[in-house]
């Protein structure tokens, strides 16, 4: 086992939720030693030409990684894990912490095609795409941001990707609502934490009406401007927002996630050109914390 490769732990609770057939009745093969050529890329952030040899051949690996991020399987696998974890008492909802962090696009990630292609086979549809795929201008250049919610054992509940200067405030929402733990036992996904935190980014009616809806409790401080308005319209301003600053100490989780997950090169630095392949980069990245228990 070489460093950074799946260990023996954690490929007995990889290996049940891979796929088994590969199309047309032909079988995958050698998972474990293609995905480690995956994870190997992922963290050293190398082009896929240059993997060593001892992971087969690169075109396999990217096709794999590439396949697997258009159909969804890194996203289903990303979700049973985490109710198996979920069902164990692993996962920490009594606080989750929404934040974003902005990742450096590489020149090779522009240029992608407008047209969407189709992937190859007798079933093959169209693969949907963002038509700005995810990436932003400004003055640092191409970058892309990563919106997430972390649980309190600074592990990702929930991923999403806009354009580098998306802001973050409108994003809480779509966040929120990509949180869906699967249960075991059977019944609806567990969508639901105990308390959410975010900084000031994420002071709005629009999102504290929504969480007061759902009867979540959240800290959120207040902007400055926001408590400015509200003291100009004196009594038509409402009440003050409630903020607990002890609880809101625990933000640092999020922040501690966001460290981990860009230990990964290909996660801090964006090198591939399509949004969804990025996706699941960050998707595989963000599997192997749940997979080191």
């Amino acid at each position: 086992m070489g460093r950074g490769d799946l260990s023996d732990s954690e490929w007995t609770q990889l290996k049940p939720y891979l796929p088994k057939n590969a199309g047309r009745g032909r079988r995958w093969k050698g998972h474990r030693k293609i995905i480690n050529g995956i994870l190997f890329r992922i963290r050293t952030g190398i082009p896929w030409r240059d993997l060593p040899q001892r992971f087969g051949s690169w075109q396999t690996c990217y096709d794999r990684h590439r396949r697997w991020s258009a159909d969804g399987t890194w996203e289903r696998i990303f979700r049973v894990v985490q109710a198996d974890a979920d069902a164990a008492g692993l996962v920490d909802w009594s606080m989750v912490s929404v934040d974003s962090t902005v990742c450096r696009a590489h020149q090779h990630a522009a240029g992608a095609r407008k047209q969407a292609p189709q992937r190859p086979g007798r079933r093959s549809r169209p693969v949907e795409h963002r038509p700005d795929e995810a990436l932003g201008r400004s003055r640092g250049g191409l970058t892309a941001k990563i919106h997430l919610a972390g649980e309190g054992g600074r592990r990702p509940l929930a991923m999403l990707l806009t354009p580098g200067q998306w802001g973050d405030g409108p994003q809480m929402i779509p966040v929120l609502e990509r949180i869906r733990v699967p249960r075991p036992t059977g019944g609806r996904p567990r969508s639901r934490p105990d308390h959410v935190s975010g900084d000031k980014a994420y002071s709005s009616r629009r999102n504290r009406r929504y969480l007061r809806r759902r009867q979540i409790k959240h800290t959120i401080p207040e902007r400055r401007d926001q408590q400015a308005h509200r003291r100009r319209r004196g009594s038509n301003g409402g009440r003050p927002v409630g903020f607990d600053r002890a609880r809101y100490v625990r933000r640092n989780e999020v922040e501690r996630l966001i460290a981990r997950l860009k230990m990964n090169r290909a996660v801090a630095t964006r090198f591939d050109k399509r949004a969804y392949v990025f996706h699941g980069t960050v998707t595989t990245a963000a599997l192997r914390l749940w997979l080191c228990r």
